[in-house]
């Protein structure tokens, strides 16, 4: 990956040779075809039967999967201009920067939300259909937009108000800390980040040990209702890593110097793509009602009855 670290007074700049950059922006490329083809196959079966759109467990996980092909294509259109462009204009970084931020940090809210739909499902069976109607879901939704935005914009107000305007016509290296430079920004940054960390982790837990009490003596649908919530809960840990990213960086500059593009190639493979595979998994392939649908529309195989 072409980026430049700041190590003290030292600045250090890290190139790709031509054949690694074209295999690195190839193998980001075809993923992220890959997984763009899969997420519009699940929003044409989603669309296409009134079965889904009328409940709210697979409202949630079209939000999911819409945030998530937003997720993929912002930043990957980031990867792709950091070899393609270098820098690029601080206002234009500043809008991608915003909306990678609100999309990654829209993920681990919307897995609690569908956690705890999952907990009501199994264990207040009967109260499922008066908590969960479609209009509390949609008003979720909408919450765990602006909750996204109050994390970020105060950033870019921030920015706004310090930064000369000289800085925003400026070309950078399109990265959060060098659009977003005070360190009243990197604190509030890394507070807010435990803090959606604790809260997200204790709705884990707790729909988690609910269900699995409930399952011991319970349908199947419980103990699988337990299972999704285990891979809500690995989706949700490889999430945890974006937030852990300046660490992670700091991290990788020490351990391996001279392979440091390499590791970020690597951790951004494990962190921003991996990630968003695992929700066709969870619908995509468990669910029997959207799988018979969807095997059937990537295949192409709809008739036309």
């Amino acid at each position: 990956m072409n980026l430049s670290s700041d190590n003290g007074s030292v600045k250090v700049e890290y190139r790709d040779s031509f054949t690694k950059a074209v295999t690195k922006n190839v193998v980001v490329i075809v993923l992220c075809i890959s997984l763009q083809y899969i997420n519009a196959g699940l929003i044409h079966t989603f669309r296409k039967h009134q079965i889904f759109y009328m409940n709210p467990r697979y409202i949630l996980f079209f939000h999911l999967v819409v945030n998530d092909m937003i997720q993929v294509t912002t930043t990957v259109t980031l990867f792709v201009a950091s070899y393609t462009l270098y820098k690029i204009n601080v206002s234009m970084c500043s809008f991608y920067i915003v909306m990678a931020v609100v999309v990654t940090e829209n993920t681990p809210l919307n897995l609690a939300c569908m956690a705890v739909e999952c907990y009501i499902a199994i264990c207040m069976p009967l109260r499922h259909v008066q908590i969960c109607t479609i209009r509390r879901t949609l008003v979720l939704i909408g919450l765990i937009w602006m909750t996204s935005l109050v994390s970020v914009l105060p950033d870019l107000l921030l920015t706004l108000a310090t930064e000369p305007l000289d800085f925003f016509r400026s070309h950078v290296f399109c990265l959060r800390e060098t659009v977003f430079r005070s360190p009243i920004i990197l604190k509030k940054r890394d507070y807010t980040y435990i803090i959606y960390l604790v809260i997200v982790w204790l709705v884990i837990f707790y729909t988690y040990f609910r269900i699995l009490f409930t399952a011991k003596t319970a349908s199947k649908d419980a103990r699988k209702a337990r299972n999704t919530i285990v891979l809500h809960g690995f989706q949700l840990l490889l999430c945890m890593a974006t937030y852990a990213e300046p660490l992670l960086k700091q991290a990788l500059l020490h351990w391996f110097p001279r392979n440091y593009s390499d590791s970020l190639f690597a951790c951004y493979i494990i962190v921003q793509i991996l990630p968003r595979s695992i929700s066709p998994i969870i619908y995509g392939v468990r669910d029997k009602t959207f799988r018979g649908y969807l095997k059937r529309y990537l295949l192409c195989r709809e008739s036309t009855k």
